[in-house]
C-alpha cells in the first residue's frame, strides 16, 4: 500500500513525540533522492530517513546505515550549510495530505537565529524534498529541481518562491459537517461503494476505504441507509484516528507481507497479521528489501543487459553449432558418392544429369541415383562430391570443438547473471563490472586512483557453529575455494546449475545438519533460488580443480555426494 494522508498523520504523531527539540548532528546522502538526518536528543539519539524516491518515497526513522558517497550531492551540502546543528522546533502535516513540513531553528554566522522549513512530499513519482526559508518562502534548494517546461503550475529550484501542490477539492476526514458531506455526495453523484471514502476524503487510500466500507456495512444496510446512518459511525472512526488510536499491522500472506496500515483492514481478516510498536518498524520492515532491490536492479541493468545480450549470442551460436553437427552426420553420403563415381568413371558422360551405379558399400548391393551437374565434367563432378565431404568434416570437428567452449561460456554468463541479482551492495555490482572488464565483456577504462575495497565473502556460522563462507561473485568464488578454503574442508556447488561456491570449514567433524545448512545456502544463493528439490553436489576442496585457461569460478570436481534440499533464507548469524 502506498502510504496516504492518515498513516503519515501517524508518522507525524511519531515524530513529534520523540524527535521535537532534537539537534541535528550529522546530515548524509546515500542515495541521489534520499536524505538521512542523524539527530541527537537529551537522553537517545535517533535517525530520521526522509526519501523522495519514485517508487518508495516514505519519511521514518531508521537503525539501518547505508554507506555514503565519497564526495556528498549538492543538496545535501546545502543542508549542511543552513541545518547543521539546528534544532527541530515543529512538525506538521498539510490538512491530511501526503505533504509534511519540518520547521528547523538554525544560528547564521552572525549569531542571529533564522527558522528554516524542509517540505517532504510524498506524491509518488513527483515526490519530492525542499528546504526554505521561512520568513520569505524562498527555496533554497530542492533534491529535484523542478523548472516550468517540466511543470507549468509551480516551480522548485533555488530563488523561486515556493508554491504547495494544488489543494484537494476533497473533505478533510478530520473537520467535516454533515451538511459538507451532504453536498459533496450530491453534487458529485457519488455511489455508495467500497471506493466512496477515498473520493470523498483527503488521505484515504483505496484499501482503508474498502476497510471502511465493510466496517460500516457490518452496522448499517448501505444500500437503504439514508446519508445521516453512514455519517455517524464515519465520524466515531475519523474521531478515533484524530487522538491517534492507531494499531500498526501487516499482513502476510504465505510468507511475504502482502500490506501494512495503521488501523485493521477488514479485506485481510483471513490473513495472519503481524503487530509493531510503531509506524517507523513497520515502514522499514516492508519497504528495506523492495526498496534495496529497486535500486540495487536499477544500477545493475547496464550490466545485466551486457550479460544477457551475451547469453543471446551464445544460445544462437550454440543453434548454429548444433545445426553445422546435424549437417556433418551426412557427410559419408558424399564421400560415398564421390567413390563410387571414381569407380565408374568411364561410364559417365559429359552433359548427364544423374547416372544409376550399384552401391557396393550397401549389404543388400542396391543400385542407387546419384545426381550429376550436367556442366561439369566427370572429374570434376567427383571432385564436388569429395569437397562436400570434407568442408562438413572440417565443419563437424570445428564446431565439435566450439559447441564445448560455448556451452562452458554460456554457463559462465549464467553463474554472472546470478551474482548480480543476488548482490546486495553497490560495491558487490562493482566487483563484477570489474570481472567482465577483466574477461573483456566491457571495454577497459581508466579508473580513479583510489583503490576500491573489495568485498568479502559473506559468512554465516551454522546453528552448530561452524563457518559457513558464500562467495558473491566468480572471482571470489575462486579466491574462497583454490586460495582461502583448506584442503579437508567441505566444498559445496548446486549440480550443474550456476551459483556460487559455498565453502564450510573443516574442525574435526561436519554435522548433517550443518551439511543440510550449507547446501540449502547453496541453493539459495543459485539460479535454482525459486526452485524446489535442488541437487547440491559436495566434496572435499582437495578434490575440487580448476582447467587451465577457463573462465572465473569454473571448476571440476570428483567423488562428490549430492543432497537435495529447498532453498530458503535460513535464520543464521551473520558475521560482518
Amino acid at each position: 500500500m502506498p502510504l496516504d494522508g492518515i498513516y503519515i498523520y501517524s508518522i507525524v504523531d511519531e515524530l513529534k513525540n520523540k524527535i521535537a527539540g532534537c539537534r541535528v548532528d550529522k546530515i548524509s546522502q546515500p542515495e541521489k533522492d534520499e536524505i538521512i538526518f542523524a539527530l541527537r536528543g537529551e537522553k537517545v539519539n535517533f535517525k530520521l530517513l526522509i526519501s523522495a524516491s519514485s517508487t518508495y518515497p516514505k519519511l521514518h526513522l531508521t537503525n539501518i546505515s547505508k554507506p555514503n558517497p565519497i564526495k556528498a550531492p549538492m543538496f545535501c551540502m546545502v543542508l549542511r550549510k543552513y541545518l547543521s546543528t539546528a534544532k527541530i522546533i515543529d512538525i506538521t502535516q498539510v490538512y491530511t495530505d501526503r505533504i509534511v513540513v519540518i520547521d528547523f531553528e538554525s544560528s547564521d554566522e552572525l549569531g542571529f537565529n533564522s527558522i528554516y522549513s524542509l517540505v517532504v512530499e510524498i506524491m509518488g513519482r513527483h515526490s519530492n524534498i525542499t528546504l526554505l526559508r521561512k520568513r520569505d518562502n524562498v527555496v533554497i534548494d530542492s533534491i529535484k529541481h523542478i523548472t516550468p517546461d517540466i511543470n507549468s503550475y509551480r516551480s522548485l529550484y533555488p530563488g523561486v518562491s515556493y508554491k504547495y501542490p494544488p489543494e484537494s477539492m476533497k473533505l478533510n476526514p478530520f473537520d467535516f459537517s454533515y451538511e459538507e458531506f451532504e453536498n459533496y455526495l450530491t453534487n458529485n453523484e457519488y455511489k455508495i461503494d467500497a471506493n466512496i471514502f477515498s473520493k470523498l476524503f483527503t488521505g484515504i487510500s483505496s484499501q482503508f476505504s474498502k476497510s471502511l466500507y465493510l466496517q460500516i456495512s457490518e452496522k448499517v444496510n448501505l444500500d437503504s441507509a439514508a446519508l445521516r446512518d453512514i455519517y455517524s459511525p464515519i465520524v466515531i472512526l475519523f474521531n478515533r484516528l484524530k487522538v491517534c488510536d492507531f494499531k500498526y499491522l501487516s499482513y502476510i500472506d504465505e510468507v511475504s507481507i502482502k500490506d501494512f496500515y495503521c488501523v485493521e483492514l477488514k479485506q485481510f481478516d483471513n490473513l495472519t497479521s503481524k503487530l509493531y510498536s510503531s509506524p517507523s518498524s513497520l515502514l522499514e520492515e516492508f519497504y528495506y528489501e523492495k526498496d534495496k532491490w529497486e535500486r540495487l536492479n536499477a544500477k545493475s541493468s547496464d550490466l545485466q543487459k551486457i550479460t544477457n545480450n551475451n547469453i543471446d549470442r551464445c544460445l544462437k551460436k550454440i543453434k548454429l553449432l548444433n545445426n553445422a553437427l546435424q549437417e556433418g552426420e551426412q557427410k559419408d553420403i558424399y564421400k560415398i558418392y564421390g567413390e563410387l563415381l571414381t569407380a565408374n568413371i568411364y561410364s559417365i558422360k559429359k552433359g548427364q544429369k544423374n547416372i544409376n551405379v550399384l552401391n557396393y558399400y550397401s549389404s543388400d548391393e542396391q543400385y542407387i541415383d546419384i545426381v550429376l551437374d550436367e556442366n561439369k565434367s566427370p572429374s570434376e563432378n567427383i571432385q564436388s562430391y569429395f569437397k562436400k565431404y570434407n568442408k562438413l568434416k572440417k565443419s563437424e570437428e570445428m564446431a565439435s570443438l566450439q559447441l564445448k567452449s560455448a556451452n562452458e561460456e554460456l554457463q559462465y554468463l549464467y553463474s554472472v547473471l546470478t551474482n548480480i541479482k543476488n548482490s546486495e551492495t553497490y560495491d558487490e555490482i562493482e566487483e563484477i563490472k570489474k570481472e567482465l572488464v577483466t574477461t573483456g565483456y566491457i571495454k577497459f577504462k581508466k579508473e580513479d586512483k583510489k583503490k576500491a575495497k573489495l568485498s568479502k565473502p559473506l559468512h554465516f556460522l551454522s546453528s552448530d557453529g561452524t563457518d559457513i563462507y558464500i562467495g558473491k561473485n566468480n572471482i571470489q568464488n575462486d579466491n574462497l575455494t583454490l586460495k582461502f578454503a583448506d584442503k579437508h574442508d567441505i566444498w559445496m556447488h548446486t549440480k550443474n546449475i550456476p551459483g556460487s561456491h559455498v565453502i564450510i570449514k573443516n574442525n574435526g567433524r561436519i554435522s548433517d545438519a550443518c551439511l543440510e545448512e550449507g547446501a540449502i545456502l547453496a541453493a539459495y544463493y543459485s539460479k535454482a533460488k525459486d526452485s524446489t528439490k535442488v541437487p547440491v553436489d559436495y566434496t572435499e576442496v582437495k578434490n575440487v580443480k580448476k582447467p587451465s585457461g577457463s573462465k572465473p569460478g569454473m571448476v571440476i570436481y570428483y567423488t562428490n555426494k549430492t543432497l537435495y534440499v529447498d532453498p530458503l533464507k535460513l535464520d543464521l548469524k551473520k558475521i560482518e
